[in-house]
Formats: C-alpha cells, sequence, structure tokens
C-alpha cells in the first residue's frame, strides 16, 4: 500500500477509544476491573496482516521524467487483426484548471508486434505544435478507420472532447479556409453509445454581430468522428485581427432538442491561450495551414 496516512491527533482518539482503554493487554497484568453495568469488551474479532510502503521518490508523479508503472489490457484482439490496428499514445499535462493541455502524441501500429513475450520499445512522441494533417506522420487519413469507429472503451474514457482544426489565411485573396478535421472523446451521457454530431462555425464582426455561419454534416454514431470539412470565409486582412470564429459541436438527438457538446473561439475574443496561439501563428505562416487540437469548452 502506498498510500501515506496523516498521523496527527492519533494519540488523542486513541485515549478516547472505550475499547482500547478497557483491553486487558493494556493494563500490563493489573487487576482491571470493569464498571459495573457495562459488558466486558471482547479483547479483538480477528487478525489483520498489512504492509506499509513509503517511498519519497514516487510520492509524485512529476518532474522531467516521470514514472508512470501503469498497464492497459486491451481484449479479443486476434492475431490476424494486428497488422488492421494501431494504438494512439497522448500525453497530457495536468493543470489546476479544468482544462487538459495534450503535449504530443504517437502512433503505433500493431503490425510491429512480437507474437509471443514482452517488447519493450521506446517511442517519440510528436510534439503538438507539429501535429498537422499536412506535414504529420500522425495524418487524420491515416487513422480514421480505426479512430472514428463506435467502441465502449472510447465512450467510457475520462479524457476530455477536443476538436483538431486547421486554419490558413491567404492575405492576397482575403481568403480564411477553416478545415473541420476530427474529434476525439465525444461522448453522449444520456445513453451508453456513441453520439450524432455536427459542427457549427460562426464568423463574428468586432462587437460580436454575426457575418457568415456554416456546418458540418453529421457523423453518426462515432465517438472519434473524422470531419474532414473545409470552410471558407472572406475576411479582408485589415479586418483579420478584429474577427472572432466561434466553433461548436453538436449531438444531434432523435425527438429531442440538441444538445452542445462544446465550443472553442479563435481570433479577437478567443476562448483560451491556445487558441490565441493558434490565431496567431496561422497569420505568420503566410497561407500555410496550421493545425491544432483544441479542448472544447463545457456549453
Amino acid at each position: 500500500m502506498e498510500t501515506a496516512f496523516n498521523n496527527r491527533g492519533l494519540e488523542d482518539s486513541y485515549a478516547t477509544d472505550s475499547s482500547s482503554v478497557w483491553s486487558p493487554e493494556e493494563q500490563d497484568g493489573a487487576d482491571f476491573q470493569v464498571p459495573s453495568g457495562v459488558p466486558e469488551p471482547i479483547s479483538k474479532c480477528g487478525d489483520l496482516d498489512v504492509t506499509f510502503e513509503y517511498r519519497a521518490a514516487s510520492q509524485k508523479q512529476r518532474g522531467p521524467n516521470p514514472v508512470f508503472k501503469e498497464k492497459v489490457a486491451f481484449t479479443k484482439l486476434e492475431p490476424r487483426d494486428l497488422a488492421a490496428c494501431a494504438v494512439r499514445f497522448r500525453l497530457y499535462a495536468a493543470r489546476k484548471m479544468p482544462r487538459e493541455k495534450m503535449m504530443g502524441e504517437k502512433l503505433f501500429h500493431l503490425s510491429h508486434l512480437h507474437l509471443e513475450g514482452e517488447m519493450k520499445v521506446t517511442l517519440v512522441l510528436e510534439p503538438r505544435s507539429n501535429i498537422s494533417s499536412g506535414e504529420s506522420r500522425l495524418s487524420p487519413s491515416a487513422v480514421s478507420h480505426s479512430d472514428s469507429a463506435s467502441s465502449t472503451q472510447s465512450l467510457s474514457h475520462g479524457g476530455a472532447p477536443e476538436l483538431l482544426v486547421g486554419l490558413s489565411y491567404n492575405a492576397t485573396t482575403g481568403r480564411l479556409s477553416v478545415e473541420m478535421i476530427k474529434g476525439s472523446h465525444f461522448r453522449n451521457l444520456a445513453v451508453n453509445r456513441a453520439p450524432d454530431t455536427y459542427g457549427k462555425l460562426f464568423l463574428l464582426n468586432s462587437v460580436g454581430q454575426e457575418m457568415s455561419r456554416c456546418k458540418t454534416s453529421i457523423r453518426r454514431g462515432q465517438p472519434n468522428p473524422v470531419y474532414k470539412e473545409t470552410f471558407v470565409f472572406q475576411v479582408a486582412l485589415f479586418q483579420l485581427s478584429d474577427v472572432t470564429l466561434m466553433i461548436s459541436i453538436y449531438n444531434r438527438r432523435t425527438m429531442k432538442p440538441k444538445e452542445m457538446i462544446g465550443w472553442i473561439a479563435l481570433g479577437q475574443n478567443s476562448s483560451g491561450e491556445e487558441e490565441l496561439d493558434h490565431w496567431e501563428e496561422m497569420k505568420e505562416t503566410k497561407g500555410q495551414q496550421v493545425c491544432r487540437w483544441h479542448t472544447l469548452l463545457e456549453s
């Protein structure tokens, strides 16, 4: 057991425990009389062997070289299926705020596995800043088949819903291109099945008035939907710092009102530092697409 207990005040609580005070074993053989009217206590009801272990080095998994020591088991995976499967690893930075920050990821194709015995490999995580649909080895199309499938494991995963968005801007034509690439950890909280989702995009001016809107088609029954849809907005260069792009993901429910899974905002009124950084980098790249994962905010 690696859990440490705070023993402050233990002696006080021990002294007020009546069974401990009256226990014959505590009297060192002295003639002890139980007060009249009080039943004689039972000295013990059994023995429990407990092992405590405390290691200062493993108290918290902090620092540049954390040790996780955790195992995850995937069941019902036949040898013939390995070639078509992969495991995606993501590293998150835990913060005091509810939002998590994804630092990097790596895709490991199971076709490289040894069929018998353990296999230790060192995975070089792709930095978050490099994850894009065009340049990254983690191209969304490479994992679209397995990633978009509905699964109980994806539904029960504790990760926050995320959205991969690609931005590019052509200053000559004034074309702002927004690609809705894919989502992750979309859940239907009402029932234990993957949601039917779609995205809505709104472009707002400096005073919050709607300039344009559009939406994606519906992805049915997918906790990790792949959208791969691009939308173009006309924005003059002098307006680029004054507009806000709102992206919302909705769960389309039959015979019930739609439910917002989450949203983000990029541009003038960005919803966070990561969204603002994404927008600024888009302006600096001069026409090149910049793709980033964003954690959706709750409605």
